[in-house]
């Protein structure tokens, strides 16, 4: 913080790294706030492939740096004290560390740096040599490990799962009462839970020891195959899928993680407020996890490698902590909005996790990760399919 209070302070502000410019630029102008970011090139043949190489030596950088200050010369430079970059003797001043900043400038009046809040990376630890080794030495027990765990998922009963994880590295946390299932009733209870991963309502059915649907967006086939509790899928049209979850509540208790995608961070993405116009019966659920070697979602890459992703951790903790009921004036039964309901739910949630609520949706986040809005149409899959089929098609004749 001390060094991003010195850069913070001026107008113009450069980075300059000796790691590709690509791999860092992104992060650098949304997140830092830079305006410039100068390092080395990737090397791309004539197909449009990166080769592996890299293009630009210190002399290089230090050229392009120099290009950018022709009028004027760099106020001040900011480095580390072993770094060998040239550029800094056209700075006017040096700095490096332990950076030290005017004690007048007050915490209100910094600009801070905007917290990163979408990545879509499987690791979860910086992959510096030594821990690079020990994943890469980790991964074959990992992926027998997961598919151990995922064969006993699926073969035994939900009431004895909990009794067998701990025999297999995993852990199951419980917070607060679960509600106990009401007999008789019309209608069954709304589990609305923040959506870390995959397994958020299986390890929900698994703490509460029966099966109970939930409704799911854009999972794969495979998982929907793999899952040991039913799943509904929904069609992102609004009329339609509060028809499915009216119906499928009018036959018993029901999931849905109104965020409409996971966020890894300690952050909430927006509730959607259909699930507060559709029942009263809403219980809140905070969801949260630990893993150790990776990530188990991910926006760009295969879904179906999630759930695999998540077993082959060493050491996988859930935690799940049950809120108290919504009472009737917090539900739209008291004239408030769904919007106000979810915006609660929201809130509440936040505060049990100790996470920030953001304004921020499904399609931001794949707009950032993915490129696109998280949907595609089935027209757009006939013609990928067609695409396939004439590009093989010589062959096969």
């Amino acid at each position: 913080m001390e060094a991003w209070r010195v850069f913070s302070r001026y107008d113009k502000r450069v980075v300059v790294t000796k790691m590709p410019r690509i791999m860092v630029e992104r992060f650098v102008k949304e997140h830092l706030r830079a305006d410039e970011v100068v390092g080395s090139e990737l090397v791309v043949n004539r197909f449009g492939f990166a080769t592996g190489l890299v293009n630009g030596d210190i002399g290089f950088i230090s050229s392009k740096v120099a290009k950018l200050f022709v009028d004027d010369e760099p106020s001040l430079g900011l480095r580390r004290a072993t770094s060998s970059f040239q550029f800094f003797s056209i700075c006017k001043e040096q700095m490096h560390p332990p950076f030290i900043t005017d004690e007048n400038c007050h915490d209100h009046q910094l600009l801070r740096p905007l917290p990163v809040i979408f990545h879509d990376g499987r690791l979860v630890m910086r992959p510096t040599p030594s821990t690079a080794l020990l994943i890469l030495s980790w991964m074959p027990l990992g992926i027998l490990l997961a598919i151990i765990r995922i064969i006993i998922g699926v073969m035994l009963p939900l009431r004895i799962i909990p009794y067998v994880t701990p025999l297999f590295g995993g852990k199951i946390i419980v917070k607060g009462k679960p509600p106990s299932p009401i007999s008789g009733s019309n209608s069954g209870v709304l589990f609305v839970c923040t959506h870390r991963t995959l397994m958020d309502p299986v390890v929900l059915s698994t703490v509460l020891m029966r099966k109970i649907p939930a409704v799911t967006y854009s999972i794969s086939r495979l998982s929907e195959i793999l899952s040991p509790i039913p799943t509904v899928r929904l069609t992102r049209i609004r009329e339609v899928d509060a028809q499915k979850i009216k119906h499928e509540l009018s036959k018993g208790d029901l999931v849905v993680c109104p965020e409409g995608t996971t966020c890894r961070e300690p952050f909430l993405l927006r509730f959607s407020g259909l699930f507060a116009e559709l029942t009263d019966r809403i219980v809140p659920v905070a969801m949260n996890y630990r893993v150790g070697f990776f990530h188990a979602t991910t926006a760009g890459g295969w879904k179906a490698l999630d759930p695999i992703f998540f077993f082959m951790n060493p050491r996988p903790v859930y935690e799940v902590t049950f809120l108290n009921q919504l009472p009737a004036e917090a539900t739209c039964s008291s004239g408030k909005s769904p919007h106000d309901v979810a915006n609660y739910v929201q809130r509440i949630l936040a505060a049990t996790l100790g996470f920030e609520c953001t304004n921020f949706t499904r399609k931001d986040k794949y707009r950032v990760l993915a490129g696109n809005d998280g949907t595609v149409s089935c027209t757009s899959l006939v013609d990928q399919v067609k695409k396939v089929v004439s590009t093989f098609k010589p062959f096969l004749q």
